[in-house]
């Protein structure tokens, strides 16, 4: 599983011209589901990614978390994420999850984020999307579970 999480003034993702998730401050996540991802590693990044210290303190310091701060989550699918780029001209999804089990994952994924944390807005799985942000510093990690 990988995340690409991005620390946003705001975004939002929209579906054929409507909004169908948005968040002020906060993280922007980007999610790829491997085909060797379990709930484990599902519960794990979430961990991670409510966790990761990207935001900053009094003192200008990267360090706290998305709790700490109480930002939005929004949390987009993206299949391209677990692309093989390292030969030729054109991507192999050969490491990607199956459709079903992307699906599976990313929806147990928004589900513990919603347990967790009190905001929590998502794109639609396989849909067309077009996210929009305002990255924030700009400040971009890449992180597995």
């Amino acid at each position: 599983m990988i995340g690409l999480i991005q620390r946003v003034a705001h975004a939002r993702v929209e579906v054929g011209g409507e909004t169908v998730g948005q968040i002020g401050r906060g993280i922007l996540l980007l999610l790829g589901v491997e085909k060797e991802d379990t709930s484990a590693h599902a519960k794990r990044l979430l961990e991670r990614v409510l966790g990761y210290r990207i935001f900053p303190d009094e003192a200008g310091k990267m360090n706290l978390g998305l709790r700490e701060i109480g930002g939005g989550l929004l949390i987009v699918p993206q299949f391209t994420l677990p692309a093989d780029t390292r030969k030729g001209m054109r991507p192999s999804f050969t490491t990607a999850a199956p459709p079903e089990l992307g699906r599976q994952l990313f929806t147990e994924f928004c589900d513990y984020a919603a347990q967790q944390h009190p905001v929590v807005a998502t794109g639609i799985f396989s849909a067309d999307m077009q996210v929009s942000l305002l990255n924030d510093g700009p400040v971009t990690f890449w992180l597995r579970p």
